[in-house]
């Protein structure tokens, strides 16, 4: 019977996500509606009423898996599985491949999910860590340190959540090479793959290892986390393996989610367009933010995805500022000590340019207010 340690990302989220004005801590863009969803891509109400709600196939539909390997695994539609967003598929994953006691090599800071799950397999973590002195730039010389013949799994996210960091192609390669040199898995998370700012988004590597498995959202760079849709790209045998965990847990998705996630997925360019501006403007907005603040609250600036781990220097407890912040401020920023790192936070600027200024706006007056009484 698996433990699991609470899940203390979610749990802030439940506290804060529904409870502020302002949201400045998620890790995802701003949501599309259905309507914009229909009007971008064309889905008429019709296509909608022929759904008939049957059962659907454990793999995911045959449409929404021809569109995921029309896009991500180059037509090969027995590589494709379509799940409940990449948290499914995380679980689903780990609990096919990995046994109690397996070592498996984790970045640290990784988004929780990720390493919560394996820990309650009861496998043994060895961290990866990705250091804020260095930028947060992953090092592959100590991935050589780290991975031995035991190694079972390495677990990455790149881009990175937290950080925002991510990997050039020839790291991206060096890392295939170590996993390859141990022969061990290599769960490659790419939730935000196809938000990348000033490098195109890397070669998605399950089509060039033969033991790669690489997970995907709908949730973080498409602003469609409610849609719950994800996939993980893998050998069949692979997917079959996760198969037989999910005849216990969820079955398959709702033929109506598959519908409006196939044509997502074959209009993706159009949805993530104006993602990607809005992403790319908000990044530039949080950059002048920090260079205004005094070295009060530093960050190194993602290369990817909408989230950085800046470290608040003048606030001794950061998760009891948050809490604050969050409850006197209606402002959410979300504490490292939800990834283990109690001198940082995660801020997210994924959200509409108002609701970013306005929580910008609110969390300088708390870092003041916070470093006033050192000024006495």
């Amino acid at each position: 019977m698996q433990t699991f340690p609470p899940a203390l990302l979610e749990e802030w989220m439940r506290l804060y996500y529904f409870a502020v004005d302002a949201d400045i801590g998620s890790s995802g863009v701003s949501d599309y509606s259905l309507a914009e969803v229909r009007a971008l891509l064309g889905i008429g109400v019709e296509e909608m009423d022929a759904v008939v709600f049957h059962d659907s196939q454990t793999l995911g539909g045959p449409g929404v898996r021809r569109a995921a390997a029309r896009r991500w695994a180059g037509g090969e539609v027995d590589r494709v599985m379509v799940t409940h967003g990449s948290t499914e598929a995380i679980f689903l994953l780990l609990n096919a491949l990995l046994r109690p006691g397996d070592e498996v090599v984790v970045l640290d800071p990784v988004y929780p999910g990720l390493g919560d799950v394996v820990r309650a397999i009861g496998c043994r973590l060895v961290p990866w860590t990705l250091r804020p002195g260095n930028g947060w730039r992953p090092d592959l010389d100590e991935l050589e340190d780290v991975v031995s013949p035991r190694t079972r799994m390495i677990v990455v996210n790149f881009p990175h959540n937290p950080t925002g960091a991510t990997l050039t192609p020839g790291e991206q390669d060096a890392l295939l090479a170590v996993a390859a040199r141990a022969g061990a898995w290599l769960l490659w998370d790419g939730a935000f793959a196809e938000l990348t700012y000033d490098a195109p988004p890397l070669p998605d590597p399950s089509g060039r290892y033969e033991r790669a498995v690489s997970l995907g959202t709908l949730s973080k760079a498409y602003g469609l986390p409610g849609l719950r849709v994800g996939w993980c790209l893998a050998a069949p045998e692979v997917l079959e393996r996760m198969t037989r965990v999910r005849d216990y847990t969820t079955l398959h998705l709702s033929p109506l989610v598959e519908l409006i996630a196939e044509r997502v997925i074959d209009g993706a360019d159009r949805i993530l367009e104006q993602k990607r501006a809005v992403a790319r403007r908000n990044r530039r907005t949080v950059q002048r933010w920090m260079d205004e603040q005094g070295g009060a609250i530093t960050w190194t600036l993602p290369a990817g995805g909408v989230c950085g781990f800046p470290r608040l220097h003048e606030v001794p407890d950061v998760e009891a500022f948050c809490h604050a912040l969050a409850r006197e401020q209606r402002v959410m920023l979300v504490p490292g000590t939800c990834f283990g790192w109690p001198g940082h936070a995660r801020l997210g600027f994924g959200g509409s340019a108002g609701a970013l200024e306005e929580g910008l706006g609110r969390l300088a007056e708390a870092l003041r207010a916070a470093a006033a009484p050192a000024l006495v």
